[in-house]
């Protein structure tokens, strides 16, 4: 059988007061640890140690005493536990931080147990169990170890298990619609999809994972005016408005940063459903850019039997919208010219905003490019998207290529501009 690990602190004291009475007799000191090493069935190196610390105890040998390596010990560990209760207090800061994934302002206010079972989930193979409840009981926001274990073993609640699937709903939305849309748009397609939630419950769960909508904010100037006279009218006056589809479109040529260096790209708008009707790229401002994507628009709605005769095409005072080219072909197509002022944004606020748009949710949000052949493809998928699957705000929360069905279905003979604005002609 295996010798114990431990002595018992009687056989220690009676070992080290034997070698230490023998040590004393010179007549006994010559080996008198190994003697009585033996006798007591203790290791000689051992008992050495022991009789070195009891003269360290005692006053005859320098070095560090029992009560003061105990207390050098307990000091340590007084260390070591007040480094892991700020590391616990440091985490549970971030984890409950106001502002970021949790709702909570800080450590100390009202947690909810869901929380700090979440939080204690997380970091429970760092500082255990006990100890993080201890802390976080001290810093005022309570729990015990048994509400732990309890919530553990307890079935999630009817809330947990609706939010779980709403949430899930809530990030495959985001993710689908290029992670744009914000909470009014993420709750109209939910109820769309027929999930009915509350508001407040799409802002709280998307709120929890971090979910928001983009933000847009502004570089190389694209409009550069013509140098010779125009004498079109400004038919708009700043108000963006149609009773029907093509009855007002608006143009306007915007500027995108790839690798390979500018891309600039020029849309035209319907106004009515705000429907990307035609769209281009190039790497150049050249007149073709503008015209380009003014005959898609035109290609777009011939193939669909709609009539242009009469539209109005509103721009700003770019030269590619006053180049002869473009001109002739918005008379070919029976449009009506209309321009904005000269440096004033205002003049073609849609345009303007859509652009806008356009690179918060696609150009900034899904870059860097390498090319122009690589934001062509994704223009593409993005204005089809815009035209067929994106909530608009401004109608409804619907797309545009669904609000125009709509009008269509109930109004199948559409007016032109020609009956309802006679006093344009």
């Amino acid at each position: 059988m295996a010798a114990p690990r431990k002595y018992p602190d009687e056989l220690r004291e009676r070992a080290i007061r034997m070698a230490v009475d023998l040590r004393r007799d010179p007549d006994t000191k010559q080996g008198a640890l190994r003697r009585v090493g033996e006798q007591l069935g203790i290791n000689p190196e051992t008992l050495r140690n022991w009789v070195q610390q009891a003269e360290v105890d005692e006053g005859h040998r320098p070095g560090v005493s029992t009560a003061e390596a105990k207390r050098i010990a307990e000091l340590e560990r007084e260390v070591k536990e007040l480094r892991r209760a700020n590391e616990i207090l440091r985490t549970a800061s971030a984890f409950f931080a106001g502002g970021g994934a949790r709702p909570q302002a800080e450590v100390g206010t009202a947690v909810p147990t869901a929380v700090l079972v979440e939080y204690i989930d997380e970091h429970r193979d760092r500082f255990g169990v006990e100890p993080i409840c201890t802390v976080l009981s001290g810093a005022g926001t309570q729990i015990a170890p048994s509400t732990y274990y309890a919530a553990k073993k307890r079935a999630p609640s009817a809330r947990s298990v609706s939010d779980a699937a709403t949430l899930a709903k809530i990030v495959t939305i985001h993710a689908e619609n290029y992670g744009v849309y914000g909470i009014r748009k993420v709750h109209a397609e939910l109820c769309r999809q027929g999930h009915l939630v509350a508001r407040c419950t799409t802002h709280r769960l998307m709120k929890s994972v971090g979910l928001h909508g983009v933000s847009r904010a502004k570089g190389p100037r694209t409009t550069i005016p013509g140098s010779g006279p125009d004498t079109r009218p400004d038919l708009v006056q700043r108000a963006f408005t149609a009773t029907a589809p093509d009855q007002l479109w608006v143009a306007d040529i915007t500027y995108c940063r790839t690798f390979a260096g500018w891309v600039y790209a020029a849309f035209v708008i319907d106004v009515f459903s705000r429907r990307v009707v035609g769209w281009q790229l190039s790497k150049n401002l050249r007149t073709d850019l503008a015209l380009d994507a003014l005959e898609m628009g035109l290609w777009d709605r011939a193939r669909a039997g709609r009539d242009t005769t009469g539209l109005i095409h509103h721009s700003d005072k770019g030269v590619q919208y006053l180049a002869i080219r473009y001109t002739q072909r918005l008379a070919d197509a029976g449009a009506v010219a209309s321009v904005g002022s000269t440096g004033d944004s205002y003049d073609n606020a849609l345009a303007e905003a859509f652009n806008s748009l356009f690179k918060a949710e696609l150009i900034r949000n899904r870059g860097p490019w390498r090319s122009i052949d690589d934001l062509e493809i994704a223009v593409a998928e993005y204005i089809d998207w815009f035209n067929h699957q994106r909530l608009h705000g401004e109608l409804g929360l619907i797309p545009p290529a669904e609000y125009e069905d709509q009008h269509y279905r109930h109004n199948p003979v559409t007016a032109t501009v020609v009956a309802s604005v006679p006093s344009l002609h």
